[in-house]
């Protein structure tokens, strides 16, 4: 089976989002072929070069999006090109532009939510087409008339409030980004001595990276899977701050979820990676029967010998492992901590993690102050050296050089954050056989499943609550662990991953297979061309054996 391997911002480049878990999923399908086509979001991501291929890589084919060129940008319309052009980015504005999102339950919104998702599904393939016969979109996508058509929508009777209020530089900015998310349209990915030739197309998040599967699904007919681990429409939310223009953020969150809808209507098999990305889905308009929760896998091989010794553990000890940054809320863990050392003195504080950007070293720093303050060095006698019960410390330092280590020396690892997505920290600390206190953020209660303790975020007495009844019963503590530890191995591997993906794969190829009519050197369709067997994942001998010669018996 031949693959196309959607990605934007990561695998195969050497840094970027996802890239460990595309290259387990390439190595471990080592049965299939594989072609990447990767949309690269900055310069520097594109000089850090490529990771090491696999040899079922067959093919790479990359395309910037975050050049200020444009792709096809010498091609020039005429009045005809002009004239479609307006049409249809005209219609796709307007479907942005458009209130009706379906939120009710009733038939009626039903009916006006499915036609503006064809309104919008109709101008994007027209303006794919547009670009596949002139040459690409070029330089249209920036143009005035760009501008001038958006606007229109904006004006337009009917238009909500926050896009009517838009000005000339919401429009312009609104422009631009239109430009560099479509600019997928203009690849020549499209043929089928490219994305046309696979038997499926795998994006690996929604959003730019599956725009080339949808156009291949409209140009080729090949099957589209697309994988969210982070739900890309969520990430557009979230990226678009109070200091964005009301107008722009209402117009990029209708493009972006207009386009979601349209991704979600056409692919085969949606595989979020959690139940949270999963509702997002189906608020989008998912199918569920077409939806399938694959999550994300994990080695477990490091964490082998902590999860096997858990007499290593010191009883006394809390450990919290992550990246520093205010949505872990160290703050409340800090505070927490302050009850639990008071009714437990001999309590100690692991805090392993590195800052995140200039935001996480100021929120690290104000942390360490923080712990100063709450507990003072400590000292047994008049004589000896003060020490603070709460540990700062980053993996790889002489204290916590190993992530295993780290987790091993804890009798309870805690997780405080009032914001999380896939909590790759806690099974990390599963693992390694070790009991949890979490707070009720992201997918945290999914993957513990009742091996770990759950409290409400921003709730540092629940949470010292939690701790200290795990801290003073050893036998819960190793019963959670051990639980925990076997949900993590049965659930969260790498080949876990792999035999779910592996088994989708076969899925739709076998439930949508693409039909190409074959042809011979003079151009006539060959019949039979293509048997059902040529599916089948296998090595086959290149002579089929209908073909051997034959012995005739000695007579």
């Amino acid at each position: 089976m031949r693959t196309g391997l959607l990605t934007e911002g990561g695998y195969p480049y050497a840094s970027g989002d996802a890239g460990l878990w595309c290259d387990r999923l390439v190595r471990g399908l080592g049965q299939h072929e594989f072609d990447l086509y990767a949309l690269s979001r900055s310069r520097h991501q594109e000089e850090q070069g490529l990771l090491p291929l696999p040899p079922q890589v067959t093919r790479v084919r990359t395309a910037p999006l975050w050049t200020a060129e444009v792709a096809g940008g010498a091609v020039g319309y005429g009045r005809r090109a002009r004239r479609r052009f307006t049409e249809h980015y005209g219609e796709l504005a307007a479907a942005m532009c458009t209130a009706a999102d379906g939120g009710g339950g009733t038939a009626a919104d039903h009916s006006a939510s499915g036609a503006v998702a064809d309104r919008f599904a109709n101008a994007l393939y027209g303006l794919a087409e547009l670009a596949r016969e002139a040459g690409g979109l070029g330089a249209a996508l920036r143009s005035d008339l760009a501008v001038r058509t958006l606007e229109r929508a904006c004006r337009a009777p009917g238009a909500p409030r926050t896009a009517r209020e838009a000005r000339v530089a919401d429009l312009l900015t609104v422009t631009g980004h239109l430009e560099r998310a479509l600019r997928p349209l203009s690849l020549d990915w499209y043929g089928e001595d490219a994305l046309g030739a696979a038997d499926l197309c795998h994006a690996t998040s929604g959003g730019p990276a599956a725009l080339p599967g949808l156009l291949a699904r409209h140009f080729c007919g090949v099957p589209l899977l697309v994988t969210e681990y982070g739900v890309h429409l969520r990430a557009q939310y979230l990226d678009r701050g109070p200091g964005t223009a009301p107008a722009v953020r209402a117009l990029l969150a209708a493009f972006h979820g207009r386009l979601a809808t349209e991704i979600y209507r056409r692919a085969e098999i949606l595989t979020p990676g959690n139940a949270h990305a999963r509702r997002w889905q189906e608020r989008c308009g998912a199918d569920r029967a077409r939806i399938r929760t694959v999550y994300p896998g994990m080695a477990a091989d490091g964490f082998t010998e902590a999860g096997e010794s858990p007499e290593r553990a010191d009883a006394d000890t809390l450990v919290w492992v992550g990246r520093v940054e205010p949505a872990k809320d160290l703050v409340s863990l800090l505070h927490a901590f302050a009850e639990v050392r008071r009714r437990e003195p001999g309590a100690r504080l692991r805090i392993v993690g590195s800052p995140g950007g200039s935001e996480g070293a100021a929120y690290l720093g104000h942390c360490q102050a923080l712990a100063a303050q709450l507990f003072p060095d400590e000292a047994e006698g008049a004589h000896a050296v003060g020490c603070n019960p709460v540990s700062f410390d980053e993996i790889g330092s002489p204290d916590a050089p190993t992530l295993p280590e780290v987790y091993a020396s804890g009798a309870v690892v805690v997780l405080s954050s009032v914001v999380e997505g896939f909590p790759t920290g806690l099974i990390e600390a599963m693992f390694c056989g070790r009991a949890t206190v979490s707070t009720d953020a992201g997918a945290v209660v999914e993957v513990i499943g009742g091996t770990g303790l759950v409290v409400p975020p921003r709730n540092p007495r629940a949470l010292a609550d939690a701790c200290l009844a795990l801290l003073r019963d050893p036998e819960r503590r190793a019963r959670l662990g051990a639980a925990a530890r076997a949900r993590a191995l049965e659930l969260f591997t790498v080949e876990q991953n792999i035999a779910a993906f592996h088994g989708i794969y076969l899925e739709i190829v076998s439930h949508c297979p693409v039909r190409r009519d074959l042809l011979d050197a003079s151009g006539a369709p060959l019949p039979f061309a293509a048997p059902a067997e040529s599916h089948v994942p296998a090595h086959w001998p290149a002579t089929p054996t209908w073909a051997l010669p034959t012995t005739e018996p000695a007579r």
